[in-house]
């Protein structure tokens, strides 16, 4: 995971399971982007990155990668076809970057969708009432608003660098809550933290995790709420959302000035 890919326009691998994630963004981040990779992942692994928005697997996963690539399940590869048999059944995706990829801060990104698969299955409006969630995204707010008024332009997040942003989509696991684990790596030891590029100094815990003391202040509440309920998405759940409409949601917080890294 540490040495750099030479060029490739084909990728075909069956790869070390529990590397699954990170490899994959570590592929979706190379530059030039390849035509198509073709890999052998373990079965529920793969039925999670080719899941769509209502799916039961429908988790971050999903969401990060087909937002970076056009993911298809080819076949599945049962157990018994190798000698000795594992103890889980595999499948074969195709994966097709998509060129060029889609213009947003893959860092805000991460922090919109970490926040809405929190409680994948709640409303937005009741995930954006949290105080922790709210409390995080104030103390964003009013350090943009801060780099504004000193002249530090207008606040707004501008586009991380394209690899670091995109590796750190898979730089961890995650747990969907309300009673879907949906470990990117089959691993359960999930500090919902995402690496920026590797070090453990640059790893920051994504929104939904922070905690801290202090108040909300009713106008940056009414503020966030008045952002879903004008344009109609309070009702919305993450398990049903598609990366337009997060795209969208992540666009009009911004607009608000409020940001999630």
């Amino acid at each position: 995971m540490r040495v750099d890919l030479p060029y490739f326009d084909l990728c075909v691998a069956n790869i070390p399971y529990n590397i699954s994630s990170p490899l994959t963004f570590k592929l979706l981040a190379h530059r030039p982007v390849f035509r198509a990779a073709v890999i052998m992942y373990q079965h529920e692994f793969a039925m999670r990155l080719v899941a769509k928005p209502g799916d039961q697997l429908y988790s971050r996963l999903a969401v990060n990668t087909q937002l970076l690539a056009r993911v298809h399940h080819l076949l599945k590869v049962g157990k018994n076809n190798f000698r000795p048999p594992p103890k889980v059944d595999s499948s074969v995706v195709r994966i097709e970057p998509r060129h060029p990829p889609p213009p947003v801060n893959f860092l805000e990104w991460d922090g919109l969708v970490r926040l809405c698969f929190s409680r994948k299955n709640k409303t937005l409006g009741a995930i954006f009432r949290q105080a922790n969630a709210l409390q995080a995204l104030e103390e964003n707010y009013r350090t943009y608003q801060a780099l504004q008024g000193a002249g530090g332009g207008s606040g707004s997040a501008s586009v991380a660098d394209g690899a670091v942003g995109i590796r750190s989509l898979g730089g961890d696991e995650v747990m969907d809550h309300d009673g879907d684990d949906a470990d990117m790596d089959m691993d359960d030891n999930d500090d919902d933290a995402m690496t920026v590029d590797g070090d453990p100094a640059t790893r920051s815990k994504g929104i939904g995790a922070r905690k801290g003391g202090g108040r909300v202040s009713p106008e940056f509440k009414e503020l966030v709420l008045k952002v879903l309920t004008d344009n109609g998405m309070d009702t919305n759940r993450s398990s049903k959302m598609s990366q337009e409409e997060f795209l969208q949601l992540l666009a009009l917080f911004n607009a608000a000035g409020i940001h999630f890294a």
